[in-house]
């Protein structure tokens, strides 16, 4: 391997729209498409269409500012730039740190959740579930080592997979599709309507996590936006596709709605059926891996030349010129929370509620400066006002999690006054 060097020429200019459009839908795109289209359908009926219509037209405005802003600033610090630049040294450090904090512990998530997914059909036991996801981590570090061009191409394959199986597992179950399933259409009221768009809301989330790869898009001011809008448009449609097709084939109900789409890919193609969602399922969970591991590497170096994390954190790789010290902190931690998951020591359930928290409060502080850098572009405004009071009106519903991004904060806080008074001293 070539020697690292702390930055000093930056970091390449290699994501064209193709592959920006697919960090973006690999970054929002999760294993919630294989999940939430049975749940939803079971607690609001055939109305949940609506639900899922209702909220891709409610995150536009929250993926359109963060591409607007990416647009104007991009930075390898994504999400905490555009807070540093409306706010602050403090306020961008806290939500940079927020964004890093989350990574460590959801990417692990999503690497076990894609070796369960295999397990169940391999019969495997914890050992190999979790020996299966070291290796996933271990490809996408490798992958983020080699450079963003690699990991983009690998990303767009991954993509076009992705988006091949579930279209196929649409049409495949186009002959099994009736009108009958449609009626009663709200079965359960309209108040259900609601509660399951409140449900789907974390299908739509992952908009944050391109921003910090911004600095290495080619042409931002013109394809950050473009992006946006072309994966936010594709994943609606997916989406929607696969929950209509769930509701007109009726595949959910007692038992089965977490498996529904697995149930309405049965349908016609049978036991292979089991094999095509298993293997969506790893594809998924690699391509938001991919993203989020890219995605905080970047953080850790943006955070680095700010001089709020350990100077080696802000390593390149001379010949590659890729962030290599947030890249071995993300592997550090990797092996770190895989060890405790193994160990049995916290729940995976229980776990996966830090990132959730973090990741939402790194969007409220996007939000909060999009109203700041944006006012002077009245579609960015309006986008930045309407994400700011969609996510703070549900920030409370997260429960005892919602004190995590607190608590970074506060410590953060702590920490940054006692540097300045030693540095004062």
């Amino acid at each position: 391997m070539e020697k690292a060097t702390v930055q000093t020429a930056g970091l390449a200019k290699t994501l064209r729209l193709p592959q920006i459009v697919a960090l973006y839908i690999g970054a929002v795109i999760g294993s919630g498409v294989l999940l939430l289209p049975g749940l939803a359908a079971e607690k609001a009926g055939p109305a949940s269409i609506l639900a899922w219509l209702v909220m891709s037209i409610l995150v536009l405005p929250m993926a359109l500012t963060m591409g607007l802003l990416s647009a104007r600033y991009p930075s390898a610090g994504g999400v905490s730039t555009f807070v540093r630049t409306a706010y602050g040294d403090r306020a961008g450090n806290i939500v940079g740190w927020f964004f890093l904090l989350s990574v460590p512990i959801g990417a692990p998530i999503l690497s076990v959740t894609g070796a369960n997914y295999l397990a169940v059909l391999l019969d495997w036991g914890d050992t190999q579930i979790y020996a299966a996801a070291a290796l996933l981590l271990t490809a996408v570090v490798i992958m983020n080592v080699l450079g963003m061009h690699v990991a983009a191409r690998v990303q767009t394959i991954v993509v076009t997979l992705i988006l091949s199986i579930l279209i196929l597992a649409v049409v495949a179950a186009l002959p099994h599709a009736s009108v009958t399933h449609f009626t009663p259409f709200v079965p359960n009221g309209w108040l259900s309507v609601v509660q399951a768009a409140g449900l789907l809301f974390w299908c739509f989330i992952g908009w944050e996590a391109v921003t910090h790869l911004s600095e290495e898009f080619v042409d931002p001011a013109k394809n950050a936006v473009r992006g946006v809008l072309w994966s936010a448009g594709i994943v609606a449609f997916l989406y929607f596709s696969v929950a209509f097709m769930t509701v007109a084939t009726h595949s959910y109900g007692a038992g089965i709605s977490a498996a529904a789409l697995s149930v309405m890919v049965q349908l016609s193609l049978g036991p292979v059926g089991g094999w095509i969602v298993a293997v969506t399922a790893l594809f998924i969970c690699i391509a938001t891996a991919n993203a989020y591991v890219g995605a905080a590497s970047r953080i850790a170096y943006s955070l680095a030349q700010e001089k709020i994390a350990p100077r080696w954190f802000g390593l390149l790789h001379a010949k590659y010129r890729t962030p290599i010290g947030g890249l071995l902190f993300l592997s550090l931690c990797f092996v770190a929370v895989l060890t405790v998951l193994y160990a049995g020591l916290i729940d995976l359930a229980q776990l996966i509620e830090l990132p959730n928290a973090t990741f939402f409060a790194t969007y409220i502080g996007g939000c909060l400066a999009g109203i700041r850098l944006l006012r002077q572009h009245p579609l960015g405004r309006l986008a930045s006002w309407t994400s700011l009071l969609f996510t703070v009106g549900l920030y409370p519903f997260l429960g005892w999690s919602a004190l995590y991004p607190l608590v970074v904060a506060v410590l953060l806080l702590l920490w940054q006054n006692r540097m300045k008074n030693r540095m004062n001293a």
